[in-house]
């Protein structure tokens, strides 16, 4: 039985707008895993001085929802400032889209939980935190909660794949229970670094894994 989706959700999902990469990105966010079955990349570019976001891609894994919803976020995000785009919620991007089906809805969270992620980044490193706290095991621990291991398709936390965590004078180091061969290695040492490295205080994020400590 096909889902019933609007006739604004396929529009979107087959002539998706703003879709591709950019090179030198001013700040990006990367939510979900293939192996979730969904997964949204967001890349921002903004303006300095008025804080615009003045252009703004995706690439995205998944169903008609995910790509759909991806494209409308990025189309209610340009042009608005950064305090206006976070104000952006799932309902909005759902309600734009003649509305989603209820098993659906996590695609639009995704997809603005990309664009809320983005914007914290771009904060991060443009010194525009307004209360700054400083990085603690803690932060790293909750920042590290949104990658996602695609054996299982469960965040890093969850499988116990986080052998130790280090913070020390501007650096973050990670110690992953798995060696760096392993097919997915890459995978997990790229989205970790995403993770930790926009973060005010911290210069350099290393990640070791077993056949390296």
């Amino acid at each position: 039985m096909s889902l019933p989706y609007t006739k604004k959700v396929l529009e979107y999902f087959q002539n998706p707008k703003n879709v591709g990469e950019m090179d030198k990105p001013d700040a990006m966010a990367t939510e979900g895993s293939p192996a979730c079955g969904d997964m949204v990349k967001l890349y921002l570019q903004i303006d300095k001085q008025s804080l615009i976001i003045k252009d703004i891609k995706f690439k995205s894994y998944g169903c008609a929802s995910n790509i759909a919803t991806a494209s409308i976020i990025t189309e209610l995000a340009k042009g608005k400032t950064l305090e206006q785009a976070k104000k952006i919620n799932w309902k909005e991007a759902s309600e734009t889209l003649g509305g989603l089906p209820p098993v659906k809805v996590h695609c639009a969270v995704l997809a603005v939980d990309a664009l809320k992620t983005a914007i914290e980044n771009y904060e991060h490193k443009n010194d525009l935190i307004k209360e700054k706290k400083h990085t603690d095991e803690n932060v790293v621990r909750q920042r590290l909660s949104r990658v996602i291991n695609p054996l299982t398709g469960l965040d890093l936390l969850q499988v116990n794949f986080i052998k130790k965590i280090e913070v020390k004078e501007g650096g973050i180091s990670v110690w992953i229970n798995l060696n760096s061969d392993h097919q997915f290695a890459g995978n997990i040492k790229d989205e970790t670094i995403e993770r930790l490295e926009p973060l005010w205080d911290i210069k350099k994020v290393n990640v070791i894994f077993n056949d390296q400590a």
